[in-house]
């Protein structure tokens, strides 16, 4: 397939079912980036869980996995069963622009292979690039924090940890430079503060809460974490402990200021008292990457 779009015309569309799964998607990507006309869609159906049901990839490397054919011995191969932002980030770096995505259950809930449908577009070729002035080699003043807050929803309520200064708090903290996402620093945060293990695909974005601390812009990312694994333990070294479950309808006094902010976007008919912070809600293609 790469070699004959390589040598055709370019194509108004292309429709892949299933069969970039067997690719390695930065060879496959680049051939179509070149086999597709400017402006001309890419309609990708693949797997978002593998045929055993586990869930996608959160790196670009493929699985092996067997095919079981009709009459036929079972056949060996490898598969790239990817996350959608990875997808994306592929899709993007290689000059597209990706316009949906749609997860599909399987019809039979006794099924647990999920589909997902990417809808893209080739971009117009870029044009020469452009220069830019590198900065400087001192480091910028600090003015702004960055920071991420974590909604755990049980059976019991929300999950808040006591600071030692006696604040209680939802998970979360700084984002880290390390941190290659929001997404990446809730679960980072959820491990070390609770001992609980997430995935990103478990990170739901709810959206950005700004306000002014002393003259530092604060900036707090708020999250739904929908699945996670364990029990939340108090973890050595770490500010935050002593962690519980609150019924929303009786949610302690002494929230930290943060946390109050994100539950309240959240859920604005909590009955919460907090600094006013300006709230801008992730689209929802925000929210799935």
């Amino acid at each position: 397939m790469t070699e004959y779009v390589a040598e055709t015309e370019p194509f108004d569309a292309a429709y892949a079912i299933g069969s970039l799964a067997f690719i390695d998607p930065h060879r496959s990507l680049p051939a179509l980036r070149d086999g597709l006309r400017p402006g001309a869609p890419l309609i990708l159906s693949l797997l978002h869980t593998d045929l055993h049901g586990r869930g996608p990839s959160t790196e670009v490397s493929p699985r092996e996995q067997t095919i079981l054919l009709r009459d036929d011995p079972p056949l060996p191969t490898q598969m790239w069963v990817l996350a959608p932002q990875l997808w994306e980030d592929l899709l993007t770096e290689y000059g597209f622009r990706v316009e949906a995505v749609d997860l599909f259950p399987h019809p039979d809930e006794n099924v647990m292979v999920i589909q997902q449908l990417l809808r893209a577009r080739r971009l117009p070729d870029r044009p020469a690039r452009v220069s830019s002035r590198p900065r400087g080699t001192r480091a910028p003043a600090a003015h702004a924090a960055v920071g991420v807050g974590a909604i755990l929803l049980g059976r019991q309520g929300i999950l808040l940890g006591r600071h030692r200064r006696g604040t209680l708090e939802l998970p979360g903290g700084s984002v880290e430079a390390a941190d290659g996402s929001f997404e990446d620093a809730v679960v980072r945060e959820l491990a070390e503060e609770t001992g609980l293990i997430a995935r990103t695909g478990d990170v739901e974005l709810l959206g950005t809460l700004v306000d002014h601390v002393e003259g530092v812009l604060r900036i707090t990312v708020g999250a739904r974490v929908h699945t996670w694994k364990g029990q939340p333990t108090t973890q050595p070294d770490e500010s935050v402990g002593d962690w519980a479950w609150y019924s929303l309808d009786q949610l302690p006094n002494g929230l930290f200021v943060c946390s109050a902010q994100i539950l309240t976007s959240w859920r604005p008919g909590l009955s919460i008292d907090h600094p006013p912070a300006h709230f801008t809600a992730f689209t929802p293609t925000q929210q799935r990457r």
